[in-house]
């Protein structure tokens, strides 16, 4: 489509302002009268602004004169009301908001640079600030749709109660059992696993991409602590069940394992990319899938390690800058229909302790109201020598949200895997009891 004519586009813009309030009320947050290139609407803008902010309601014409002050904004809205009498009144409302969308995002984003420009000229660099200003420009957004009328599309809501959710296993069954049956397909949810430091987050986000590759799904692994060949090497120990220290010395079989893993999980691809921590916000990671999706890469889960090292241009303390994190992470599984698999970790207060709560999560509750699941791990004092490793849930917004589970952890291949012994109590009392008396 050709380019939108933004200086006739803002007669448009007056023109509905003017007379359409459920309008004026979606662009209002996002419009500034200096966008307006025609002095007069812009000195009618402004009274309409003030007036809206003020009353939550657009203004009437005689409501705008009453604050018409000298002889130059009178002229200014008889001309404006002049120029808007030819528009045509039929307009086509998703084009309408699609143009306006248009109109507002390339007139931020020239306010942006010119600001830039000038904090140049005066010698003020502040790159972090540059990056916000540009960050909001670009995702500015007007939402037209109206969403769902319960009564009036109860058959819509009937027809999904009917239809089968699509999942994608974690290969647990405890926890596939209590999240409805894996990873929603779609998207549209946050999957976090909370553990002090060292606990095995990062084996846990392994092995989910690992599980989800196995089903011949495309798992995009971003690591933002770990280079990532060391990741590689960890999947390899795991796919192949060749201890990490043994990989160097068993190259031949490695290669064959990890092509035997491909041949059984036809179409699966883990593509592992590495940032520095602290570098990238959510829109980089967005651009960056955006590229993959470009060369006809589809993206089936996303594995962050992990979203506390996200950066984030919102917010001037750690509360703010996790929950803003954690709100673009969760949003960016909307934008790319799958779902995102992260970890957290936990304060101080959750250290060493038996089935940690919400209130251990570290730096920002605000993650915690965020995300969908998120599932707690950790050890007791002799679990890490009888290798095995908790799981319970801290929240859950598609099943119950308590229990926990024991896992075994193989720490030589960084491998974790369910033993219903030991989740059969009796059973489980008397194998670590067994192991226990081994380890003496």
């Amino acid at each position: 489509m050709s380019k939108l004519d933004l200086d006739y586009f803002e007669n448009i813009i007056a023109y509905k302002a003017l007379t359409d309030e459920t309008y004026l009320a979606s662009i209002i947050d996002a419009v500034n009268p200096i966008y307006f290139k025609n002095k007069d609407i812009k000195d009618v803008f402004i009274i309409i602004k003030n007036f809206f902010e003020k009353r939550g309601t657009k203004p009437t014409i005689t409501e705008i004169k009453a604050y018409l002050t000298d002889d130059n904004q009178r002229n200014a809205l008889k001309n404006v009301v002049t120029s808007l009498q030819g528009i045509d009144k039929n307009l086509n409302e998703d084009e309408l908001y699609h143009n306006t969308e248009t109109f507002l995002k390339e007139k931020a984003v020239y306010y942006a640079m010119m600001d830039t420009v000038e904090d140049i000229g005066k010698n003020i660099v502040d790159t972090s600030k540059i990056l916000e200003k540009f960050e909001k420009a670009c995702s500015i957004s007007l939402v037209t749709e109206t969403g769902l009328d319960f009564f009036k599309d109860i058959d819509k809501v009937i027809d999904s109660i009917n239809s089968t959710e699509k999942y994608i296993p974690s290969k647990w069954k405890w926890l596939d059992d209590k999240i409805g049956g894996g990873f929603l397909e779609q998207g549209k949810s946050l999957y976090l696993f909370a553990g002090e430091t060292n606990i095995g987050k990062s084996i846990f986000l392994g092995n989910v991409a690992i599980n989800i590759a196995s089903q011949g799904k495309n798992v995009l692994l971003v690591s933002l602590e770990m280079p990532e060949l060391i990741y590689a090497k960890r999947l390899c120990a795991n796919v192949s069940k060749i201890p990490l220290s043994q990989l160097k010395i068993d190259c031949d079989n490695l290669k064959q394992q990890i092509e035997q893993y491909a041949n059984e999980s036809p179409g699966a691809k883990i593509i592992i990319k590495e940032f520095p921590p602290a570098t990238i916000t959510c829109n980089h990671l967005k651009a960056f899938v955006k590229k993959l999706i470009q060369k006809g890469v589809k993206i089936d889960a996303i594995v962050l390690d992990y979203v506390n090292l996200l950066n984030s241009t919102q917010g001037d303390s750690s509360y703010e800058r996790i929950k803003s994190c954690t709100e673009q992470l969760r949003a960016l599984s909307y934008t790319f229909n799958c779902p995102i698999i992260s970890a957290t970790q936990l304060n101080r207060e959750g250290y060493s302790i038996t089935d940690p709560g919400l209130k251990t999560i570290s730096e920002s509750i605000g993650l915690a109201m965020t995300g969908d699941v998120i599932m707690s791990i950790w050890q007791e004092d002799t679990d890490k020598e009888l290798g095995v490793i908790k799981m319970g849930l801290m929240k859950n917004r598609f099943g119950p949200n308590f229990g926990h589970c024991i896992m075994r952890i193989d720490y030589s291949t960084l491998t974790i895997f369910e033993d219903e012994h030991l989740n059969d109590t009796e059973a489980a009392s008397s194998s670590i009891s067994t192991l226990t008396n081994l380890s003496i």
